[in-house]
């Protein structure tokens, strides 16, 4: 199966050490497309869930912006880094560390909730135009604004020494490591990230993800169509509506769709056009009631 006949979400284990930008120049090459991309970025340090886009499913992104990740982090306490994590340079003298689990949990109370959060000095942030961490290794000054972000989860798993494990459900744009590097100020040790794993990205899971290895074992068997979530299967929260080959001919070249007025969900904002082979022909949106106008259409 080449690139040209893979459209939909392959589920990524990213390996540490790579960033997001190396996996999708990797997956480019495995799925044998240019048309590739990834759905929010994961520091180098982190493994997970990263979710890759494939032929025509790039254009489906703009639908996965809002979609809550989930974490589980390991955070050393003792010293804080220029990176808020083990890659930087320590920023503080390191400290012996004697904490509690109450200690903790009294810090993370604070930061559960719509909170506004700081970025850190190196991220993907932009500052005129120009990403944060370019600034910060040239050493530029880095002028950061809190951000927004929502934290609906943030469980305590263990503290053993110098050391915590943290499960994080929250909002995208929330950044793991401002979490770590707060936590350490809060309680006057420093801290910074050791180890984070995305364990959801959205409806992905870690269970559904790949390693990179499996993914060009599955190229070289003509078996890579296997590890492909096809479009018609994504965002369920969108209702898939039924449609004929004459429906679906009138919705390439444009045309308005009518659903029925009795299905599931009526007045739903968005819809799916599925075909009668099971694919994707577009993303309606409602224009009148029962009737959608298609905002993104697919070609065969």
């Amino acid at each position: 199966m080449n690139g040209q006949n893979l459209d939909g979400v392959i589920v990524v284990n990213k390996p540490t050490g790579w960033t997001s930008h190396d996996v999708v120049a990797k997956m480019r090459g495995i799925a044998g497309t240019k048309s590739v991309g990834h759905l929010g970025t994961l520091d180098p340090i982190a493994t997970g869930v990263l979710p890759v886009m494939v032929g025509q499913c790039t254009r489906l992104a703009r639908y996965f912006e809002k979609s809550e990740k989930a974490y589980e982090a390991e955070v050393r306490f003792g010293f804080a880094t220029t990176t808020y994590d083990r890659e930087g340079d320590p920023v503080t003298t390191p400290v012996d560390v004697n904490i509690t689990a109450e200690q903790v949990e009294a810090c993370l109370a604070h930061m559960r909730g719509d909170i506004s959060q700081m970025p850190p000095p190196v991220s993907a942030k932009k500052i005129g135009g120009v990403p944060a961490y370019k600034l910060a290794r040239k050493n530029l000054p880095v002028e950061l604004a809190p951000v927004p972000v929502s934290i609906y989860e943030l469980t305590l798993l263990g503290l053993d020494s110098d050391r915590t494990r943290l499960r994080v459900r929250c909002s995208p744009g929330t950044y793991i490591r401002s979490i770590a590097h707060e936590l350490g100020m809060a309680l006057g040790c420093g801290a910074h990230v050791e180890q984070l794993v995305r364990t959801a990205s959205g409806a992905f899971r870690l269970e559904d993800a790949h390693s990179l290895e499996e993914l060009q074992k599955l190229k070289g068997e003509d078996r890579l169509h296997q590890a492909l979530l096809p479009m018609a299967q994504l965002l369920p929260e969108f209702p898939g509506v039924q449609i004929d080959d004459l429906t679906a001919r009138q919705i390439r070249q444009g045309r308005d769709f009518s659903v029925s007025a009795f299905r599931a969900n009526p007045g739903s904002e968005h819809v799916k056009a599925i075909g009668p082979d099971g694919s994707l022909v577009a993303i309606g949106r409602i224009a009148l009631p029962h009737i959608y106008h298609p905002v993104v259409v697919f070609s065969l």
